[in-house]
């Protein structure tokens, strides 16, 4: 799956994921008073919302993107409705050929980890069947409980030909409280990105290993270190735009062939028409501004590349 990233990457010319984590207050009146008509102001009618919304905004930006990165807490705040509707976006955006990260943050031990690796990326035994549960191409990890909670994802994604990134340096303004931390004298977060190479060492694609890292654009500098540390681990990096990264922030996180990293950003394009630079499109036209988004994400990376 690593290899589909980065051919879907090199055809679309932007490495970007879009974080497809809706909230009721990004959503269009026309498309929740629609789902409350039909399904009321219950739980129901909110996953159908986020669904319309969903579906809309991925077809109009499915083609320019490689893809998508679904966030689990904002289906599951909607309960056993919103899990459906998170499953029913994955398959979407699978059949239009976009590569799915579900953003689990998973990271317990045993045979809990095991359930998860199969439930989000592998197949559960039913009887003399096997069904996906799912069905994600990548998820990301919480590493803190050790090579105890990766190792059964490893196992699964070893099976699957599926993917991982593991948490590294996270954009959120407290994620030094613990990564910052010197063990040795070195950050705790080194520590991390050194286990992301061992991990991946031996499971590697044509190019990159299916062991991914997670670093925040919002922290640069340890983005150019961590570069440098895991040359071979592709980087998904969070905290562009809303969060505060730009372009000239980016240019360190990839390597000199133009890969290695792919940049998310959320609601800095699913609610891009709440933008003052996007209003005057219109409520009515939120996936129309959600494309415009990525056409302009899109050039602010390439640029700050060609002048790298």
């Amino acid at each position: 799956m690593i290899n589909k990233l980065i051919a879907n990457i090199e055809r679309t010319q932007a490495p970007i994921v879009v974080g497809l984590d809706p909230m009721l207050k990004f959503i269009p009146k026309q498309l929740t008073e629609r789902a409350f008509n039909d399904y009321g102001e219950t739980l129901e009618g909110a996953a159908e919302a986020i669904w319309q919304y969903n579906k809309e905004l991925v077809d109009h930006i499915y083609d320019l993107i490689p893809a998508v990165k679904p966030q689990i807490a904002m289906y599951e705040q909607f309960g056993i409705p919103g899990l459906i509707i998170y499953k029913r976006t994955i398959d979407y955006c699978r059949e239009k050929g976009l590569v799915v990260i579900g953003d689990i943050k998973r990271g317990d031990i045993g045979s809990t980890s095991e359930a998860y690796a199969v439930g989000h990326l592998g197949k559960v035994k039913v009887g003399s069947n096997s069904f996906y549960g799912f069905n994600e191409d990548f998820s990301t990890l919480a590493p803190y409980m050790g090579s105890d909670s990766i190792t059964p994802f490893i196992k699964v994604c070893r099976e699957e030909k599926k993917g991982l990134f593991i948490l590294v340096k996270t954009s959120n303004p407290s994620s030094g409280e613990f990564q910052d931390r010197l063990i040795e004298g070195r950050p705790l977060y080194q520590w991390v990105a050194q286990k992301v190479v061992e991990w991946g060492a031996d499971f590697m694609g044509d190019s990159y290993s299916y062991v991914g890292a997670v670093v925040g654009a919002t922290y640069p500098e340890m983005g150019k270190a961590l570069r440098e540390l895991m040359p071979k681990s592709f980087i998904l990096v969070p905290g562009y735009g809303a969060q505060g990264g730009k372009g000239e922030d980016l240019v360190h996180f990839f390597n000199k062939d133009g890969l290695g990293a792919i940049v998310n950003s959320s609601r800095g394009i699913i609610a891009a028409h709440q933008q003052e630079k996007y209003a005057h499109m219109g409520e009515a036209n939120f996936a129309d501004a959600a494309r415009q988004a990525v056409v302009d994400m899109r050039e602010d990376i390439q640029t700050a590349l060609r002048g790298k």
